[in-house]
């Protein structure tokens, strides 16, 4: 069966906070798998593929369960504001697993660790680029003692670009972080951009979560393969920033493979005058790219993932 409910979180910093859920238990026993997307309110195709999948899927068929959450920060989402939730201008991807005596953010980000993240076998967190970001489809898994099954998930989810995060990396307090730490096997899959709802990235995204539960052996038949052939693993990033505010002109589009010493844009005032040009520091593919064209000082431009290799055998 399939069922729909509404989520309130019992803090009272949450109270009457509502998010709509899935429940979707199967004929036989089997993993229970938490899938959630709108960590980021702005990022509508992660959101349109959870709908997707539930709205879609044969409960007859499925072994095991699903609690899937369509939108987790729902003042994000309903406010339309990147990156952080407006209630105290957190990004809700950087303070799992939270607190319960933190800020808003902090006790949104404990009460889904509790309630989604620790009582699921499985935990696959979907985003894409948000209002003022462009990316190239990919799958990050966290070093852990779990994760070979979290990459051997994140292979058969099937993106181009699979990358491995590192705990020494500055990005502390993502979905994947707490999870890997509580010893679930976590992913988080990326498609789409712009704050749009793109279909192809929706359906890119629902189809990634359908053979992660072959994988899984929540559904039946085999992982299947995509169009766009071998996958690449990302073994390192590295982020990009400007020195100056200004005005950004990027030479280089999500997705394009480059090479070190490259020239990736440049920086200018707005007489048009070049501040500082943006090279490559090393070959690699550029996963993430900021498309405003109004950054500020020490603004973020891309995402770099460095060290490709083909990923055989899989």
């Amino acid at each position: 069966m399939i069922e729909r409910r509404t989520i309130v979180f019992p803090h009272e910093r949450l109270a009457g906070v509502e998010h709509p859920a899935f429940e979707a238990r199967g004929v036989d026993e089997g993993p229970h798998l938490a899938l959630i997307g709108g960590v980021h309110g702005c990022e509508y195709s992660s959101i349109g593929a959870v709908i997707r999948v539930m709205n879609e899927l044969e409960a007859d068929e499925l072994r095991g369960s699903i609690t899937a959450v369509p939108v987790v920060s729902m003042q994000s989402f309903q406010s339309r504001s990147p990156f952080v939730v407006p209630e105290d201008g957190k990004n809700l991807n950087r303070c799992f697993p939270g607190s319960y005596d933190g800020s808003y953010t902090e006790v949104l980000a404990r009460s889904l660790f509790d309630e989604l993240i620790a009582p699921a076998d499985v935990l696959i967190d979907l985003h894409g680029g948000d209002l003022v970001e462009a990316l190239a489809p990919f799958t990050i898994y966290r070093a852990s003692p779990v994760e070979d099954q979290a990459r051997a998930l994140a292979v058969a989810f099937g993106l181009p670009y699979v990358a491995r995060e590192n705990p020494d990396t500055e990005l502390g307090g993502m979905t994947t972080h707490a999870a890997a730490e509580a010893g679930i096997p976590a992913i988080i899959a990326e498609a789409g951009g712009a704050g749009r709802l793109e279909l192809g990235a929706v359906t890119m995204l629902a189809e990634g979560v359908r053979n992660a539960l072959r994988h899984l052996g929540m559904l039946p038949g085999p992982v299947v393969q995509r169009e766009w052939g071998r996958m690449r693993a990302v073994g390192s990033f590295v982020w990009l920033r400007c020195g100056n505010a200004g005005w950004w002109e990027a030479s280089v589009a999500a997705g394009d493979e480059v090479r070190e010493a490259d020239v990736l844009g440049c920086v200018r005032n707005l007489f048009g005058d070049v501040l500082e040009e943006i090279r490559a520091p090393d070959d690699g593919v550029v996963l993430f790219l900021t498309t405003s064209a109004a950054v500020g000082r020490d603004g973020l431009l891309l995402g770099l993932g460095r060290e490709l290799a083909p990923i055989d055998g899989e």
